[in-house]
């Protein structure tokens, strides 16, 4: 069951995450976007909306950089034991306030009846799936706090997850020693990849997509002069 989990699942979980997206975007394409329900009870979804996009994409980008870096990168600069303790800080940060906005947008869907009847059942699924696997993230901080002064686990996550993305499926041996809360995360966080498209989430491809507009090159319009009647001025009939 570990090397299923471990060295199988992530690579059929990133399969259909990547060719699951691409055929959702060719056959359906009036399907990709996250269904709005501003109308309804907007001061909630504000708040709500606002803490859960910061908290993730923090939480992601701060997953992504932190653990696929070497240790050699960010060596010189920073021991391990002060890298982790600034992801305890800065995760535990993003992770509650991303808590706090998830929670408002499942209680938001689930106890207005109004919201309650234009939900599909896989945003309501979504919603708690990612719900479970914030607890399970600030779950992990008081483990990762105790190990603050070698930062062993960490190192062995990054080095497992730095084995897989350069295809050496063997480090899924590392994983011997790590705690179970880090190990459900991992295996629900593939999960979550495994039904990205087939849920509203394919919407955060064109999150990412839009920042090609900044590097787009201006579209050149030129004005064309109609030979429009001057009102004032009508042509004359011939005689």
């Amino acid at each position: 069951m570990n090397d299923f989990l471990f060295t199988v699942y992530p690579y059929l979980c990133g399969a259909v995450f990547l060719m699951g997206s691409l055929a959702r975007f060719d056959r359906d394409q009036y399907t990709w976007k996250s269904d709005s329900s501003q109308l309804l009870r907007r001061g909630q979804l504000r708040w709500g909306s606002n803490l859960f996009h910061v908290g993730i994409l923090f939480l992601f980008f701060g997953h992504l950089f932190g653990l696929m870096t070497p240790h050699w990168v960010y060596e010189p600069f920073i021991s391990a034991p002060h890298k982790q303790m600034l992801a305890v800080i800065s995760g535990g940060i993003a992770g509650s306030a991303c808590f706090i906005g998830i929670t408002l947008l499942l209680h938001r869907r689930l106890f207005d009846p109004r919201i309650r009847l234009t939900s599909h059942r896989t945003d309501l699924a979504i919603l708690f799936i990612l719900w479970i696997q914030l607890c399970l993230g600030l779950l992990t901080l008081p483990f990762s706090f105790a190990q603050r002064a070698d930062a062993h686990e960490m190192l062995i996550l990054a080095a497992y997850l730095q084995g897989m993305a350069t295809f050496r499926p063997d480090s899924a041996a590392l994983l011997a020693t790590v705690a179970w809360p880090f190990k459900v995360h991992m295996v629900l966080g593939m999960t979550i990849f495994l039904l990205f498209p087939f849920s509203r989430l394919v919407h955060v491809w064109s999150g990412f997509g839009s920042v090609a507009y900044l590097f787009r090159p201006y579209q050149i319009v030129r004005s064309r002069r109609l030979n429009l009647p001057d009102p004032h001025n009508p042509p004359q009939r011939a005689r």
